[in-house]
């Protein structure tokens, strides 16, 4: 018991220190599977390399080369551009079309806060032109993120399959999609009316065939919370002018690209991260000039986060760490307590860490709870993802915090005020709501 007790000590240690230091969560946690590896379990560093997920490695390197491509070659802007044009000048349609853009940059692939953060500045833009509720913009532009997160092709979705896949786990990779998209939509309908989506209703504007046009000020630095916990000063730049975009065929073939990957992830079952990699090449062969500069915006930060966290949690699982605490809240009297214990748990944290990290350790934790059956291992893993990608809204989470950073200056503190008590409500709210809707119901 006491190396499991240093092993928990020390994950618990990981994401504490990460939250409130500069210091990268992905770099502590390679650092504490070698100390705990080798120091308590008498594991080699080939046994803690081991623990490496590859496969995963190759995913997120794959889906954030391709969307740097996509945002190189104006993809992305064409995306925005004919979607707000579709919605013929109806302001009350306009924070809609950014939660479907969002959902959908994540689900094929975007991760969360990158797809938040080519959004939000949008967004933002459009409330300072339409007179629209930042918060009511902020909220449905992270609740798309979320929405589109557990598709099959996306990051979260590989990370909770994956798990799933590997521990022989009941899964169904399209019934997590799908209830985390209705969730998500239903969550973002009452964000709507309570932060005055209602007004919005009939008023209309004649000259949206374009995204906002205001000049570009100075650039600003704002202190933002970043993937591996803590905060760093990131450069938001402000809003430039838009063109109307044509679809050339560098686009042409990204969103050729892009609906392949999808069909293949959803339909053939291949591997996302190569169908990306090959897409890639392919870009890159026919326009040379959109693949510059790329590879560096690969979210190097979320691989490292995501593969370090998921490395120690493998030293954990070799320890038997993670069967041992399976086994102690499957010991609870109540399996439905226990189910509700998990999902409060992820909530919390990720409120205040990455999410990403934390599907990819406390899926695993769940994974003996479920071995005897008395709880639902569908609904259960949909509450807990559910559960723990919502409160991203937290303005001490990535999407929150850059919401806040862009949102109007004079409202910043106000909104960043407001995300925080709609983050801690919905660590509360989201648990104890996910439990009623899909673990209730599924139990043994």
């Amino acid at each position: 018991m006491a190396d499991h007790l240093i092993a928990i000590g020390a994950l618990v240690l990981v994401f504490t220190v990460a939250t409130f230091t500069s210091v990268h969560m992905g770099v502590l946690a390679l650092v504490a599977a070698f100390a705990v590896g080798s120091a308590v379990a008498g594991q080699s560093a080939d046994d803690v390399f081991g623990g490496f997920p590859g496969d995963l490695f190759v995913v997120l390197v794959g889906v954030t080369f391709l969307f740097a491509i996509a945002k190189n070659n104006g993809t992305i802007e064409w995306l925005v551009h004919a979607a707000t044009q579709a919605v013929g000048g109806r302001i009350a349609l306009i924070p809609w079309v950014m939660f479907l853009i969002t959902a959908a940059l994540t689900a094929v692939g975007a991760v969360v806060p990158a797809a938040v953060g080519v959004i939000a500045p949008i967004g933002m833009s459009f409330c300072t032109r339409y007179r629209i509720n930042p918060m009511l913009m902020g909220l449905l532009v992270i609740n798309g993120a979320s929405a589109g997160g557990f598709s099959p092709a996306s990051v979260f979705g590989s990370i909770t399959n994956g798990v799933v896949e590997r521990n022989d786990l009941p899964g169904s990779p399209v019934l997590l999609f799908a209830m985390s998209f209705l969730f998500n939509a239903a969550l973002s309908v009452v964000a709507y009316f309570l932060f005055g989506g209602r007004h919005l209703i009939g008023r209309r504007s004649t000259d949206l065939g374009a995204a906002p046009t205001e000049e570009p000020a100075e650039e600003r630095a704002e202190p933002l919370p970043h993937e591996g916990g803590g905060s760093a000063t990131a450069t938001i730049a402000p809003a430039t002018p838009t063109v109307a975009l044509r679809l050339d065929r560098s686009r042409t073939l990204t969103l050729l690209g892009l609906l392949g990957m999808v069909a293949g992830a959803l339909f053939l079952d291949f591997n996302v991260g190569l169908m990306a990699l090959t897409v890639v090449v392919v870009l890159t062969l026919v326009d040379p000039e959109a693949a510059k500069g790329a590879v560096d915006r690969c979210a190097w930060s979320t691989v490292l986060l995501v593969c370090g966290v998921v490395t120690f949690v493998g030293v954990m699982e070799r320890m038997g760490t993670i069967d041992w605490l399976g086994e102690s809240v499957a010991k609870i009297d109540s399996p439905l307590a226990g189910a509700l214990l998990i999902c409060l748990i992820g909530a919390l944290v990720s409120a205040f860490a990455s999410t990403t990290g934390i599907l990819g350790a406390l899926i695993p934790l769940a994974v003996p709870f479920l071995m005897d059956g008395q709880v639902s291992a569908v609904g259960l893993i949909i509450a807990l993802a559910i559960s723990s990608s919502v409160v991203d809204s937290s303005p001490l989470s990535t999407s929150g915090a850059l919401v806040a950073a862009n949102a109007p200056e004079e409202m910043r503190p106000q909104v960043f005020g407001t995300l925080m008590k709609w983050g801690l409500s919905l660590a509360l709210i989201a648990p104890l709501a996910t439990w009623a809707l899909f673990v209730v119901p599924g139990q043994g």
